[in-house]
């Protein structure tokens, strides 16, 4: 019998400090060499915002404060090969200075305006753009 195939949930994490957003260019996974926030998959009876301050920290080496949950994107990776729902929550930067928690998979941290975002963009933050919500209005 065919396994029956669903979405996974990821979370998206927009933190936002002195008007730029932290943006980390991804390795060595789907969306290699885009730009994406930190962010990553939902745990079993984990919130979103609770991911977000999790992943956070694993990945950038930050904490964030004030996580609110903010909008959601649709995305079907290469051709249907990966389908996420991607649950973004808008935090602001608490402490810590960005760091490469995980070499293997991210190859550096920066912060950017929302209207100038490096390019190439992993396509969670390409399908937020076109909704045209700002997390910074």
């Amino acid at each position: 019998m065919d396994e029956i195939k669903r979405p996974k949930v990821g979370v998206g994490v927009i933190i936002k400090k002195n008007g730029q957003m932290l943006m980390g260019k991804r390795k060595n996974a789907h969306g290699d060499g885009t730009w994406a926030p930190p962010g990553g998959h939902l745990e079993w009876c984990e919130s979103p915002e609770e991911c977000a301050v999790r992943e956070t920290l694993e990945e950038a080496g930050i904490k964030i404060k004030n996580v609110q949950p903010w909008f959601y994107t649709n995305d079907i990776f290469e051709n249907g090969a990966k389908h996420y729902a991607t649950l973004f929550v808008i935090a602001d930067y608490d402490t810590g200075e960005p760091q490469v928690m995980e070499p293997d998979k991210c190859e550096g941290w920066d912060w950017f305006d929302w209207h100038d975002l490096p390019k190439p963009l992993f396509l969670t933050i390409e399908n937020l753009l076109k909704t045209g919500h700002n997390p910074f209005e």
